[in-house]
């Protein structure tokens, strides 16, 4: 068995990503990464579940959605689908020129 590799999790690629299952320091990769497979699905809406508690792992979350090109804009969830433990992000579509 090689323990120099990381533990890999398959995720299901569905829009949600409850980051409960995962450690912090996994961030870095694993949003970056699921926001890619999304857009191969076409997926443009996501949620991402970050949870309440401290708001630490929520601005870590949006501090790494600032820097991601694809993303178009975030914001908190509404009260059906998290509230502040969890945020709603829009990807851009692919092709599409924005002036920012």
């Amino acid at each position: 068995m090689d323990d120099s590799l990381p533990d890999q999790v398959e995720i299901e690629i569905n829009g949600i990503l409850d980051l409960h299952h995962f450690s912090p320091k996994d961030l870095k990769y694993l949003i970056p990464d699921y926001i890619s497979e999304c857009l191969e699905k076409e997926i443009y809406e996501l949620r991402i579940i970050h949870g309440k508690g401290t708001g630490q792992l929520r601005k870590s979350v949006h501090a790494l959605l600032d820097r991601n090109e694809h993303v178009a804009s975030y914001q908190l969830a509404d009260l059906t689908r998290g509230s502040w433990g969890a945020t709603t992000v829009t990807l851009r579509k692919p092709g599409l020129i924005t002036t920012d």
